[in-house]
């Protein structure tokens, strides 16, 4: 059997690009360059028809280490918790009020981004912060 080295992870969304401009913005992600064929992103969005525009949008690490968001958009809106969410690993390595320090600062640079804070888990120790995107995905930095 062989093994799966490359995992995708795909977001169901209302807006694909601005949600995937969200992500960039919170790892370091970048935009790849438009299909074969297209200078811009625009221009490709033009060659579609109008139904299938802004149907969908990805992003990459640009390291090549990561996996690639894709965002699709879909009808209906978000209604329930995610079943799985990320964890952007920003204190690794760190404890105590070190790594509350490291998960506040992160916090504090993704608000004005339109992420919403929820609660922060703290025992003394150990730490996270349970956050949305800016269409109500959940994620956590940890």
């Amino acid at each position: 059997m062989a093994t799966i080295r490359q995992v995708q992870v795909t977001f169901d969304c209302a807006e694909p690009e601005r949600l995937a401009r969200f992500w960039c913005e919170v790892l370091g992600y970048v935009i790849p360059p438009p299909p074969k064929g297209f200078d811009t992103w625009d221009a490709y969005k033009e060659s579609q028809p109008p139904e299938k525009r802004d149907a969908w949008f990805a992003c990459v690490d640009p390291s090549g280490v990561g996996p690639r968001l894709y965002f699709q958009r879909v009808p209906e809106g978000k209604v329930v918790k995610n079943r799985v969410h990320l964890d952007v690993r920003v204190a690794t390595g760190l404890v105590g009020e070190e790594r509350l320090a490291a998960l506040e600062a992160e916090c504090a640079r993704l608000l004005p981004l339109g992420a919403v804070r929820e609660r922060l888990l703290y025992d003394g120790h150990d730490a996270c912060i349970a956050m949305q995107d800016i269409e109500g995905n959940e994620f956590c930095l940890d």
